[in-house]
């Protein structure tokens, strides 16, 4: 790893973070880019799925990298030589900052918030991984800040530019379905993906010599390492991961969210398996209250996750898949068994019968790739990416709500404009985490 001439204790003590707040001055990035001209990209967390969110911005000029895994991390280190290398991104933006334009943040769910705050506050465009934020009031957070830094932005859920997807957005805000009042969403996660229902792990291995533990918690509370945390499961542990929900419903919802404009909901309301103070629930289901808008009715939708799912005469003679949505119009409904692309409509008809309605949003020629190349596009002055922090904030919001109900073990009603539940006061130590010394946000 690259040196750097003040050690760790050294950077926080002249940093604000020992002031408890992450408040960095902007930091002049060169000069506005041209359509052909490369931006220097910085990855944060480039082990497992961001060593695919590099490689999909690597037509630019992949700048340098950061991971506090040095084994999980060998393949991007190594596919990418010339980028300068670090384990801390704070030093790293701190270093590089006037070289970096943008970075990708592809952390565990509780660093998502703390690296890209502090890149978007050094003027920085951020791609961030979903679940945007670990948080409810982190979400917040991420909205406001890229506003007002005025940063492209973008969260990775890649179904969001999926043109099959697009086009159902658009059958849909034209009325094909009707007016949609209900909605179901569902996952297999974590079922053989991650454990949930679990307690801490007792054992206390040594740490891995390539792997700096006390990076990788960050603003978690202090805790042994065990390998049940790294590289993967810890997504169902509540210091680390939001579970099934956090994993996936921004890719399972978004359909629901992109068409509908579901904004807040007014109500959650969780059933679950036991809920411990480590993990998330075995299994769970959700229901979410969202109100009129715009001229559209209300609006419940249900989560499942777990191996639990809709009831299959929701979707006639078709098998349940593992994952998808159902939207029930009064005009028609409409099954998509997957987190994105084509959907089957129970009446019969298909996407192709509505020439008529005209294609209003982009259509990028593939999904994956091109969900970052939106990004891209956006920091050099392009149109905004379509699920901008404006866009993925709010969403996050909502779906991480249901992560609060769970662990309230009761139904809240939600004032979003006052970012609190109402109902049950102590429901509210769940929207925000509780930092470590030197970690604030």
């Amino acid at each position: 790893m690259n040196a750097h001439p003040i050690n760790r204790r050294q950077f926080v003590k002249r940093t604000v973070f020992a002031a408890g707040a992450l408040s960095f001055p902007f930091v002049a990035t060169r000069n506005v880019l041209g359509a052909n001209e490369k931006l220097n990209i910085a990855g944060i967390g480039v082990g497992g799925k961001g060593a695919s969110d590099v490689a999909n911005v690597d037509n630019e000029n992949i700048y340098a990298l950061c991971d506090v895994d040095e084994t999980n991390a060998a393949g991007c280190f190594q596919k990418y030589p010339q980028a300068k290398r670090f384990k801390d991104f704070r030093v790293m933006l701190e270093k590089e900052g006037r070289n970096i334009d943008a970075v990708t943040v592809s952390t565990p769910d509780h660093m998502h918030a703390p690296a890209a705050l502090m890149a978007m506050k050094m003027g920085k465009h951020v791609y961030c991984q979903k679940p945007l934020t670990h948080t409810v009031h982190e979400a917040r957070q991420m909205a406001e800040t890229a506003r007002k830094r005025k940063i492209a932005s973008q969260m990775g859920n890649q179904g969001h530019c999926n043109p099959a997807t697009r086009r159902l957005v658009e059958l849909i805000q034209a009325g094909v379905l009707g007016d949609v009042n209900e909605i179901h969403v569902w996952t297999d996660r974590p079922n053989n993906w991650w454990p949930q229902g679990v307690n801490r792990p007792r054992e206390t291995p040594p740490v891995p010599p390539t792997l700096d533990w006390d990076l990788w918690l960050g603003v978690a509370p202090r805790r042994p390492y065990h390998p049940s945390y790294v590289p993967f499961k810890w997504r169902g542990f509540w210091d680390f991961g939001t579970g099934a929900l956090g994993d996936m419903a921004c890719h399972c919802m978004d359909l629901a969210f992109f068409s509908l404009k579901l904004g807040a909901p007014t109500s959650v309301e969780a059933r679950s398996s036991e809920v411990n103070s480590e993990t998330a629930p075995l299994w769970s289901i959700i229901t979410y209250e969202f109100p009129s808008r715009d001229g559209r009715p209300p609006v419940k939708m249900t989560w499942y996750d777990g191996g639990k799912r809709p009831s299959a005469d929701l979707v006639k003679d078709t098998e349940v898949s593992d994952n998808g949505i159902i939207l029930i119009g009064r005009k028609d409904t409409l099954y998509v068994p997957n987190y994105w692309g084509a959907g089957k409509f129970l009446s019969g008809a298909k996407a192709e019968d509505f020439k008529s309605i005209s294609e209003m949003l982009p259509r990028p020629p593939g999904f994956e790739r091109n969900h970052h190349q939106e990004w891209l596009d956006a920091c050099k002055g392009g149109p905004k990416a379509l699920s901008n922090f404006d866009y993925a904030g709010p969403m996050t919001e909502a779906v991480l709500l249901g992560n609060v109900a769970l662990r309230a073990g009761g139904k809240i009603l939600w004032d979003a404009a006052n970012l609190k539940v109402t109902n049950l006061r102590e429901a509210n130590r769940y929207l925000r985490a509780k930092y470590r010394k030197g970690w604030d946000v």
